[in-house]
């Protein structure tokens, strides 16, 4: 009797510990399943379905994205841009087809050279600005000023309204001479130069180039900044106060 009781007892442990054993291996699967669908949802909504690509949105805009090339104020492939593509917000991208219809009744095309800009690309420009030593690009595009001022003097920023993605930087292309129209200075140059309404040391053509283009982009709803004479944002921006992060590629 005692004999069968000990091995009643020793079949039930076992069963206990197998039980136990495969309620384990159940509970890690599960949680190893609710891990994946949580990453999965993070990358699934991470905002990208509210763009789209510029090149297909706006089929007549020339691409020249300098953040993906080595031409740009530091001198190397931005992080977060892994194609040359540009991506815009739905509207902002439907408003700037307007813009493009307009200028090509007038023998121009848009040249893009920057649209959304992730956060992770702002960031790279702020550790970068913070490296003294660093300086290969100087005489390309801030050659008066000391690296060490850029971001006290706001030239770079750790947000950037790129990264909300209704903002775009461009230029205009003269169908006639295949070229771009000349603005009397180049796109992302540091200085007082680079103001729209800079008069000193330009043309009267470069400074009414420059106001061509302003004045299309302001009458379809794009509202300049007074720094920069190629950059614009939507007035009307769908997503004022949110800063994206997804990588710059086709979608």
């Amino acid at each position: 009797m005692k004999k069968r009781s000990l091995f009643l007892a020793i079949v039930w442990i076992s069963s206990a510990l197998i039980f136990l054993s495969c309620s384990k291996d159940k509970s890690k699967a599960e949680n190893s399943a609710n891990k994946t669908q949580s990453t999965e949802s993070t990358t699934e909504n991470d905002g990208s379905e509210n763009f789209v690509n510029l090149a297909e949105a706006v089929p007549d805009v020339i691409l020249e994205i300098r953040y993906y090339s080595t031409y740009n104020f530091v001198g190397k492939r931005i992080e977060g841009y892994l194609e040359p593509t540009a991506l815009l917000t739905k509207q902002a991208a439907k408003t700037l087809k307007e813009v493009s219809d307009e200028v090509k009744q007038m023998g121009y095309r848009l040249k893009i050279y920057d649209a959304y800009r992730p956060q992770k690309a702002v960031d790279d420009f702020v550790r970068w600005s913070k490296d003294d030593n660093d300086t290969i690009m100087k005489p390309y595009f801030y050659p008066y000023l000391n690296k060490n001022v850029l971001f006290k003097q706001e030239y770079i920023m750790e947000k950037s309204g790129h990264s909300r993605g209704s903002t775009v930087d461009l230029t205009l292309f003269d169908m006639t001479t295949e070229k771009e129209l000349d603005m009397g200075g180049t796109f992302d140059f540091f200085g007082i130069e680079s103001h729209p309404d800079y008069k000193q040391k330009i043309t009267n053509e470069q400074y009414n180039n420059r106001m061509i283009l302003r004045n299309v982009m302001i009458k379809h709803g794009f509202k300049p900044i007074s720094s920069e004479w190629w950059h614009f944002t939507l007035k009307d921006e769908p997503f004022p106060d949110t800063y994206f992060n997804f990588d710059v590629k086709k979608l």
